[in-house]
């Protein structure tokens, strides 16, 4: 798929339409208190996520892109369960990854096939129910992170990026990216070389995913001392 191309930017158009629906239907659903449409875009998520992991797996397997490894994977699994669930450690890792992982690769994406393929579609539905869960799940619902989920989201996110990393050593991979950059082009360009980016990008998802727990907590912290 070329970046920007038209593909690309109907998708992008997609993306925006749904950002306000998204938080729209939450605020919605969070005044009737029924959890059935958030379950029931817990299993589109589902159908969604499963039939194209299982067509790369069946058709077209290659170790170093067709694991469940990337953390696009486990975006849309927290995602799916926070859903369903409505944890509150699940929606945090779908509000952190959606927001600041997830993006990255909606606005730079690292697809080699184009519309109408079905990898195509597969990509795309992926990406984008994982950001409009997050904001459904926390612009919506409300269920905004505190510095408990803050923590849990990092140190799942590092014992994932440790455990990607020795795979790659191990495998010759580079899932995550955490041996070497996207050919495409991507955000970690600006970073430096490796491994300097990597310790950069911890830093910065450190950092930013920090200033996007503060506002909530001292919203609630308002809340609780007017009350």
């Amino acid at each position: 798929m070329e970046p920007y191309g038209v593909a690309h930017l109907a998708m992008l158009g997609l993306f925006v339409v749904g950002v306000p629906a998204a938080v729209l239907l939450g605020r919605h659903d969070r005044g009737t208190g029924a959890r059935r449409v958030s379950r029931a875009l817990a299993l589109l998520v589902l159908a969604a996520a499963v039939p194209f992991l299982v067509l790369d797996l069946a058709t077209r397997f290659e170790v170093g892109v067709s694991l469940p490894l990337h953390l696009s994977d486990l975006a849309w699994m927290a995602a799916a369960l926070a859903l369903w669930t409505r944890w509150r450690w699940a929606v945090a890792l779908t509000y952190f990854w959606g927001l600041v992982l997830t993006t990255q690769a909606i606005v730079t994406p690292s697809l080699g096939e184009d519309f109408p393929d079905p990898r195509f579609f597969g990509f795309w539905a992926l990406h984008l129910l994982v950001v409009w869960a997050a904001l459904y799940l926390v612009w919506g619902l409300g269920l905004a992170p505190r510095w408990r989920e803050y923590r849990i989201a990092l140190g799942v996110t590092l014992g994932w990026a440790v455990t990607a990393f020795g795979f790659n050593l191990v495998a010759q991979t580079n899932y995550g990216y955490l041996v070497r950059k996207p050919a495409s082009g991507s955000a970690l360009d600006l970073l430096g070389p490796w491994p300097v980016y990597v310790a950069a990008e911890v830093a910065i998802v450190a950092l930013v995913w920090a200033l996007m727990t503060w506002p909530w907590v001292r919203r609630e912290e308002a809340a609780t001392g007017s009350g």
